[in-house]
């Protein structure tokens, strides 16, 4: 897993930065109605997804089938978002809370089967429990107005893009300071 994130950390960058564009949008236009806001999130999940699914499937490693679940929950929900446009708030936050908790505990996972491999696990493992509690928190308050719901999504985005770019930040110098060792041991 280790090598996985050493060769494929721009993912989690990528990942992290669109997560963090998506939330900050939501933010800028709280007046979207929830039709936009539905295919917003659509794309969002149905991106995220593919990156995950890609970066699982390139760079095998021994827990691959964590990134690919992940990935493959984001694309379900990404595509029945794009199937059904008409669905309430209510059914949305559901669906979007039902993903931050599949990816959250996911995520948690991965970070405690990473705690030995890699420096900065926490990170993921906090993005986990954001997820998490995002995700309780919108089953909990789902009728919620739609500014609320708007400015829940928007939050969580931000949050889990801005550690999931941090994390690709600090397992690329992970993955640089590991390359330097291989080769004072080479010498």
């Amino acid at each position: 897993m280790a090598t996985l994130l050493k060769r494929g950390w721009w993912v989690l960058l990528l990942r992290g930065l669109v997560a963090a564009l998506f939330g900050v949008l939501a933010y800028i236009w709280p007046q979207l109605t929830v039709a936009t806001l539905v295919l917003l999130f659509g794309a969002y999940a149905l991106v995220d997804g593919v990156f995950a699914v890609v970066g699982s499937l390139v760079h095998r490693y021994d827990d691959w089938w964590l990134m690919l679940l992940v990935g493959l929950a984001d694309i379900a929900v990404g595509i029945l978002t794009f199937l059904q446009p008409s669905i309430t708030a209510l059914v949305l936050i559901f669906l979007i809370a039902a993903r931050a908790l599949v990816t959250g505990v996911l995520d948690i996972v991965a970070g405690i089967r990473l705690r030995k491999e890699i420096e900065g696990e926490w990170l993921l493992i906090l993005g986990g429990i954001a997820s998490v509690l995002f995700g309780l928190i919108a089953f909990a308050r789902p009728g919620a107005g739609a500014l609320v719901v708007i400015w829940l999504i928007a939050t969580y985005a931000i949050i889990l893009g801005v550690l999931q770019v941090i994390l690709a930040f600090k397992v690329r110098s992970w993955g640089e300071k590991l390359e330097q060792f291989k080769e004072r041991i080479g010498n």
